[in-house]
Formats: C-alpha cells, structure tokens, sequence
C-alpha cells in the first residue's frame, strides 16, 4: 500500500514524496485567495466570452435521470452543486447521450429532442444556484457533453449491448465480446446516421441555452475508439484520415450548423494496454503476440505502455483548424484501465489494486497535458486527474495554472463530495479537510452496480438513500 495523501503534513512533506518517485510536479507553498491575486481567480477570453477563473467542472454519467432521460432530483441537486461550486467552466457537468441506444447505463440523461425541456431544467438549476452565491452568470460558459458510449453500452440493464468500431483483441476479451459477430460493428451508413443524430443533438443543446457542446472522444467509449481503428476497412477506418473523420465530420457539421454555439472535445490524448481485472495489483492483458500494437491512440506502436503524442498532437491541430474553441484533455479508459485514467488509492468494484504510487498517474497527465499546452499555446485547455491530489489539490493547481502548463483545472469526482472546493479556494484559500474526496471509489463501484453516483463516504445525502446500504453489502463480498 502506497502512503496516503493525508499523512503528508505538509507541502514539503509531498514534495519529498515526489522528489523519492522522481517526479516533477509544481507545488506552491501557500494558496492564494482572489484578493491577493491568485492566478486561479484570473479569467480567459474564449471566443469573446469571458470566463471568470481557472476553476472547470468535468462531466460525469450522473446514473440518476428518469429512464426516459429527464432529470430525476439526484440529477437536478448534482447540477445545483455545481452551479454553487465557483467554478465558471462548466465542461458538461453531464455525459448525456445522443440516443437512447447510446447509453452507458439506463438511467444516463439524454440529449435528444424528447428531453429538451430537461436539459433546460438543469441549466436553469445550475445558472439560479450560481447567481444565488455569486452574484450573476456573465462569465460563466457551460456546454454539454455529447456522448454515445458504443462498447459501453448498456442502455436497458447492467449487460453490455456493444457497438463497436472493430474488433479489439484483447477488449473483445475482456467484456466477452464474441470476435466473429459482425453484427456488433457500425457499417458506413450507419455512422451517417450517427452523425446526423450529433448534429440534432448540438441543436437541442443549443435550443436549451448551452454555450458549447462536447464532442466526446474519450475513456474507450466510441469517437475514442474510432481513433485507434486502423483495422478497419472503409471511410472510417484504416489511415489517420480514416480514423478521425467521425470526430472530425462531427465537429465540421455542428460548427456549420450551429455557428452560435461553441464547440469543444474532450479527448483522450493517450491510452494504454487493457489491465486484467483482479483483487491483486494490476498487470496489463497479454499483448506480447500482438505486437507491432495496432489498438491503441496515442501508443507507442513497439511498446504500448508507451505514451507516442505524435498523432494526437496532429489531431489536435485539425480540431484548431476545424474551429473547435476549447479541448479538455484526459487519457485511458475507467473501464479498462482506471489507475491510469482515475488515480485513486482504493481501486472500484471492477479494477485492481494499484500498480503505481497513483501521484504517478496524477503527474503523468499533468505533464502530458503541459505537453499539449506548449504545442497550442494559445488555445484554452483544461487539464485532468487532479483529485487525487486531495489536500495538496489547490498547491498544485495554482502552480500549475502560474507556470501555464495548463489554463483551467479540471474537477470531476471531487465536487461530488465538496462542491464548494472551488469557492474556497478562491475566497478563503483554505479547505474543509473532512469533505476532501480521499478516492475511496464509491462513485464509481456505486453505478458499476446499478445505483445512483455520488459521494456515499462524504455526501450526507447519499448516506440516508437505501442504496446506500446496498452499497456496503456489495463492497463486504
């Protein structure tokens, strides 16, 4: 077991800790409140928008909308949290689906024309909740994230009906994926189709009042997997060109579309070799007999535990060129590889111990991200992975934001325990260490079982729901 984060007393104590792993990893001593200049509380100017600090809300699949999609009170309250945050980028706030069949899990909000008024109803909690302790919403920018979850997808139960861009050796195996059933895989025509339900998707978001909406092509689901689908034939498929013209057609028929609305990706920048699910530390899948490593984005084709930016720094260019306004970058997968994507302590109900100090995996995506930075230094990113970081979280964030390795800070799981992390930050400098998120994973083991997400160790509200007590028997087995 690795040392836990709230034994180090003191940002000296973690930077020894980092300095014995050989890591790089800026750490400011103290935090800065907006009154005395902290570069946290600087805003950007995206697209003659103005944002009014670095502080970004990520999206999540809340598993807690109605069935058909509409926002359920889970829902409702998860986005009045993160209008309450501070944080003046909202990245989604929501993976929502662009249909039904799309869905990661039955319960995900959708963003289809029959849920219109449901979108409406979040952005309107969110906005109302943000004027209410901060004052207005004139630099505030919240988007919508488009999603379809395609190897992913469970849209009627916790049984996997994959759709896929081809057939990957070792995910195939992993999920139990049958490697001859042609049937699973997207034709031509229909990724046509799919297009079209994106565009009319962006219309919706843009009817409901959203800012910006999220192509989505990351963490394995499928405009992520397209990209790595060099064994498949067609328009789609094969090259570079082939590979990236769904996410590129995509963004091309929005922006035209849609020329009012914003457009932004997030996107997995790296990926990594599936890790065998276990009690035990986590290994990566047997790829020895698959090498020269075809599966993968943004891998070294001789060694994919390997990061290789090259294609995705090209990729990135085009979405530039392609007008997209913003990029959230990320990596991995949480369903194949969640040490890498999510780094935490206490691994879910479907990982593995961890094989790395996880302040490996939080280093690794804030360097690749600074990567990124210094390639399109004039383009707003948003950097990810920073919850494990937990105390030491605003130390590291406003370095990092000083130093320009990134210009917002990303915040996924961390709001679901501690929304108003980001007002804290920025109007006291101090946190409330008992509604520190301490990675114990329940957010994730919770959906993976079919209940609603949030913060069962720390959340008050999800303490008193009878799921929450399904949840400790499913953890004792």
């Amino acid at each position: 077991m690795y040392p836990k984060i709230a034994q180090f007393k003191s940002p000296a104590a973690l930077r020894g800790r980092l300095a014995r792993l050989g890591l790089e990893l800026p750490l400011d001593e103290t935090v800065l409140t907006s009154a005395a200049g902290s570069p946290l509380a600087e805003p950007v100017e995206i697209r003659g928008r103005r944002v009014g600090n670095r502080w970004c809300i990520q999206p999540m699949e809340g598993w807690d909308a109605h069935r058909d999609g509409s926002p359920s009170r889970h829902t409702l309250r998860r986005w009045r949290n993160f209008g309450i945050s501070g944080a003046k980028l909202i990245w989604g706030g929501e993976a929502a689906a662009v249909d039904a069949a799309g869905r990661a899990n039955p319960r995900q909000t959708l963003a289809t024309a029959s849920n219109l008024a449901g979108l409406a109803a979040l952005l309107d909690e969110l906005c109302r909740a943000h004027r209410q302790r901060h004052g207005d919403t004139d630099d505030l920018l919240v988007g919508l994230q488009l999603t379809h979850s395609g190897r992913f997808c469970r849209p009627h139960s916790g049984q996997l009906e994959p759709r896929i861009a081809f057939h990957h050796p070792l995910l195939d195996q992993k999920f139990g994926i049958d490697p001859d059933d042609r049937s699973l895989v997207w034709t031509d025509d229909e990724l046509e189709r799919l297009i079209d339900r994106y565009v009319e998707s962006a219309g919706v978001a843009s009817q409901a009042g959203f800012q910006f909406v999220d192509v989505k092509a990351c963490h394995g689901y499928l405009l992520h997997e397209f990209l790595s689908a060099r064994i498949r034939p067609g328009r789609f498929g094969g090259d570079f060109e082939g590979r990236t013209r769904l996410l590129r057609t995509i963004v091309e028929r929005v922006r035209d579309g849609y020329p009012r609305l914003l457009v932004g990706v997030r996107l997995s920048v790296f990926d990594v070799v599936p890790y065998v699910t276990s009690r035990e530390i986590g290994r990566p899948m047997e790829y020895g007999g698959l090498l020269p490593y075809q599966f993968g984005f943004g891998v070294a084709h001789s060694n994919p535990l390997e990061i290789d930016l090259a294609e995705p720094l090209l990729l990135l260019a085009q979405l530039k060129a392609l007008g997209v306004a913003l990029v959230n970058i990320s990596c991995g997968s949480p369903y194949y590889s969640p040490h890498i994507q999510r780094p935490a302590i206490f691994p879910p109900s479907d990982g593995y111990q961890p094989p790395e100090d996880p302040l490996a995996g939080v280093a690794r995506q804030i360097e690749v991200a600074r990567q990124c930075k210094d390639a399109f230094p004039d383009w707003p990113l948003v950097g990810s992975g920073y919850s494990y970081l937990q105390d030491y979280l605003p130390h590291v964030a406003q370095a990092v934001v000083r130093a320009g390795w990134i210009d917002f800070v990303g915040l996924g799981r961390m709001v679901l325990a501690y929304p108003e992390l980001p007002a804290d930050v920025l109007e006291r400098g101090i946190l409330e260490r008992k509604r520190v998120c301490r990675t114990f994973s329940d957010c994730t083991t919770a959906p993976r079982n079919g209940l609603v997400s949030g913060c069962y160790p720390l959340d008050g509200y999800y303490k008193t729901l009878p799921e929450a007590e399904a949840l400790r028997a499913i953890k004792r087995v």
